[in-house]
């Protein structure tokens, strides 16, 4: 088991707008109002991209596989009543480089994100409608 992460979130005194770090990492500005930063929950829609990304990033890389960038973006809806939790989300990875034979090794790292290493989607709840699209190739 990892050790426990730490963390610090204080009230800035304006809106409702926090800051905060986890261990030594950078300190992020966390708003309800989505001014001063985003708010809690385009955060997690941040972080499930940035995990998904980095994970199928760091295989491609691995499977020698050239990408010369990668875009991903989401769309996501929300349940209408609280706590309002995610009920779909869509991403979109958006690839350059790879040759359209090397295909199968993109769907595969997705594949392996959302299965196996992502760890903040697996932290969302498991009746949530995930999809995965692929386009640029």
């Amino acid at each position: 088991m990892s050790p426990p992460r730490n963390g610090v979130l204080r009230w800035t005194g304006e809106s409702l707008a926090f800051s905060g770090q986890v261990g030594s990492g950078p300190i992020v500005t966390i708003d309800s109002d989505a001014k001063a930063g985003p708010s809690s929950t385009d955060s997690l829609l941040l972080g499930l991209m940035g995990c998904m990304s980095i994970d199928v990033l760091m295989i491609l890389q691995k499977g020698r596989v050239t990408v010369n960038s990668l875009e991903t973006r989401v769309e996501a809806e929300r349940a209408p009543e609280a706590p309002k939790y995610f009920t779909r989300v869509r991403l979109t990875f958006s690839l350059d480089g790879p040759l359209p034979e090397e295909r199968s090794k993109v769907d595969r790292a997705i594949e392996l994100s959302r299965d196996k290493y992502c760890s903040v989607l697996h932290s969302l709840r498991p009746d949530l409608e995930f999809e995965t699209v692929v386009e640029g190739m």
